[in-house]
Order: structure tokens, then C-alpha cells, then sequence
């Protein structure tokens, strides 16, 4: 299976098959009975796409329920450092950070599940990010953490007198801070009662 386990219950990176020859390639960048048998049954409603520079840094971002969102993230140009923090309450993860380089040329895909905090850095000169959700953009329910919260220690792979980062995402709590409303409970992320 093109699945890669990334320690973090429910947080997968997807590797396609890719068919190469003289003219090019081809691969199926979403499969949804492919996604079946690995057992993922997520429903995707809304498809995003943004193009940003280099040292641009996005995030950390999330929904809260009933609004979350899960996320299936891929680059078509360029390359980006693509982090997921894991915010689900009771997880055996809950506050670490996982970073894999999603690019055009390695194809790779980050399945985010509800209840993780998610960005990205732009490591090449431009790049446009791809990723598909399974619930409709909702502002209400935005929530966000603070990209370079000390305790999170993410190292975004970009010098910091180049890294780009919005007014808005400036003003972000610190993961003690956040609003949060998931809970751990195996693979998913449930709202409070």
C-alpha cells in the first residue's frame, strides 16, 4: 500500500504509483477506493489552492469542530515543508510536530486528520499548494496556533530574516493558549460533549 505510517495515530503520507516513460508521467493523485482499503473512509467537499513565494510560512491553522477539518496536501510546483501538530486532547502525540517536504518532483501527500494544527514554508523560489478538505471553510470556528511557539520548536527551513509571515498569523496563541475543542479517541478527533 502507498501508505507510510508517520507515528501520530491517523496521520498518514501517501506515496503514489507513478508511471513514467518518454512523454512524462501519470499517477492517480486521489483514489477514493484506494483510500477504502487502507481503511480511510473521509469524504472530500471542498478542494484549496494557493501560490506563494519563498520564506512565505502559513499556519498554524485549524478548524474547530463541529466545522474541523481533515486535509489531504500536495505541492504541483515547487516544494514546501508541510507541519502538522497534533492538538487532539489525550493523544499519545498531543503537542509534537511532524514535518515531511512535500514537492512536485517526490509527489508525496500529507493526510491530515481533524484535531491537527496544520502550515507550511515555501522552500523553493515559488511553489502552489494543492490540498483537499473534508468540511467547508467556516471563519467562525478558525482557529490558529503561533508558527514559531517556543514549545513547538519548529525548525521551518527558512532563515529567519526571510520568513514571510501574515499580520493575522503574527497574532496567533501559543498552544497553551489555543482554543480547542478535540479529543482523542483512536484514530479521530471528536468534539466536546
Amino acid at each position: 500500500m502507498p501508505f507510510n505510517e508517520t507515528g501520530f495515530p491517523g496521520l498518514f503520507v501517501f506515496e503514489p504509483i507513478v508511471f513514467e516513460d518518454s512523454r512524462g508521467y501519470f499517477y492517480e493523485s486521489y483514489n477514493e477506493q484506494t483510500y477504502h482499503k487502507h481503511g480511510i473512509n473521509t469524504r472530500f467537499v471542498q478542494d484549496n489552492q494557493s501560490s506563494s513565494s519563498f520564506g512565505v510560512i502559513r499556519g498554524l491553522h485549524y478548524q474547530l469542530q463541529p466545522y474541523a477539518q481533515t486535509k489531504l496536501v500536495r505541492v504541483l510546483s515547487g516544494s514546501i515543508l508541510d507541519v502538522a501538530v497534533d492538538i487532539r486532547k489525550g493523544s499519545p502525540t498531543y503537542g509534537e510536530v511532524y514535518a515531511v517536504e512535500l514537492s512536485a518532483a517526490n509527489k508525496k501527500q500529507l493526510y491530515i486528520p481533524a484535531g491537527f494544527a496544520h502550515g507550511f514554508s515555501v522552500l523553493s523560489e515559488r511553489a502552489e499548494v494543492f490540498y483537499k478538505c473534508d468540511a467547508f471553510y467556516n471563519k467562525e470556528s478558525e482557529g490558529g496556533i503561533l508558527y514559531n511557539d517556543p514549545a513547538l520548536n519548529i525548525d521551518w527551513k527558512v532563515p529567519v530574516d526571510k520568513a514571510i509571515v501574515s499580520e493575522k498569523d503574527i497574532k496567533l496563541p501559543v498552544l497553551a493558549d489555543c482554543k480547542n475543542n478535540f479529543v482523542f479517541q483512536g484514530n479521530h478527533a471528536y468534539g466536546k460533549a
